[in-house]
């Protein structure tokens, strides 16, 4: 007889879901539906072990990245520059984006560098160095659509839908792969500067791979509280969005989330690198109160929008334009 799924909460806020007995069909498969949904309305965030993704995959994206980042900053700037590819890369230098101006904030940009890779999404011709970055991003990109269709399916029989009502969405996705550095502060950020500010992010979830490091991951509790998101190895955390937010009439939170500083009286390197994979719908992907959150007379809070005018505005205001 199979073991139900080990679910642990760290901070006493945060779980942490085993869910491959879903993905192998197991018993406990119901107990993993059970605690994401809780998951999902009470904070939005979680953590997801038993996840199938290849750690060597995982591992030579984020080792030809961090080479990357450390090349030089006339060689990083002219590259990933241009949108004439579609399924090129972006690269965003330090300071290039300010995530806190999608909730209003005015601060400095976000003390961070990333690069970024989108199936469908415009970039610029790959770098030559280092050699082989292109097929690592790619071959991780297709480890998170998989997860991602791992963690639809959950969400749809969570919900009560088809366990593939979500997929038409997902036929020609505008999801993201980044990789974000954070590099070591040398010197004082500026004043209300922080690795990345406070935000939510755009689309349907975020999968991300973080590591420990002093200046982490840090979620807002519904009382205002920030808790430092734990780092365990092997493990995704797993946010809800903005879009899916709104596709739930708001009962599945898209939680605001920031990058803290490290502290100045650091002893240890605070370098950090992140690689989130923002799942996005496509273009042409109508975002509008799904049935069950709109049953027995409840009434839908927005007005129906596609996902390509809702990312826009949103990227809009994280640039400044």
């Amino acid at each position: 007889m199979q073991s139900a799924p080990q679910t642990q909460t760290v901070d006493q806020e945060i779980p942490v879901i085993d869910i491959g007995p879903f993905i192998r069909n197991e018993a406990g498969a119901a107990a993993v539906v059970a605690a994401i949904e809780t998951a999902a309305r009470d904070t939005g965030f979680f953590l997801v072990t038993g996840h199938g993704v290849s750690p060597e995959k995982t591992m030579k994206l984020y080792n030809l990245a961090r080479a990357y980042f450390d090349l030089s900053e006339n060689y990083k700037r002219s590259h990933g520059r241009g949108t004439g590819v579609l399924g090129g890369v972006a690269f965003s230098p330090m300071a290039d984006e300010a995530l806190a101006a999608t909730k209003g904030i005015k601060t400095p940009g976000d003390y961070k560098e990333s690069l970024n890779f989108g199936l469908r999404l415009p970039g610029d011709v790959w770098p030559g160095q280092p050699e082989g970055i292109e097929a690592a991003f790619h071959d991780y990109f297709a480890e998170m659509e998989t997860l991602a269709r791992h963690l639809r399916r959950i969400f749809c029989q969570a919900i009560g839908l088809d366990a593939n009502y979500f997929e038409p969405a997902f036929e020609n996705h505008l999801s993201a792969l980044r990789v974000i550095n954070y590099p070591e502060q040398e010197e004082d950020p500026l004043p209300g500067q922080l690795r990345a500010g406070v935000h939510t992010d755009y689309g349907f979830m975020t999968i991300l791979r973080s590591e420990a490091s002093s200046g982490g991951l840090q979620v807002q509790s519904r009382d205002g509280r920030w808790l430092d998101a734990p780092s365990i190895d092997g493990a995704y955390v797993i946010n809800i969005a903005d879009a899916f937010m709104r596709w739930s009439n708001d009962e599945w939170v898209s939680t605001p989330h920031r990058v803290a500083n490290p502290p100045r009286e650091k002893k240890v390197s605070s370098r950090r690198q992140s690689i989130p994979f923002f799942v996005n719908p496509s273009k042409d992907t109508l975002i509008k109160c799904l049935e069950p959150f709109c049953a027995d007379g409840k009434q839908a809070k927005y007005e129906p929008i596609s996902y390509g005018d809702y990312i826009d505005l949103k990227t809009k205001q994280a640039f400044g334009r």
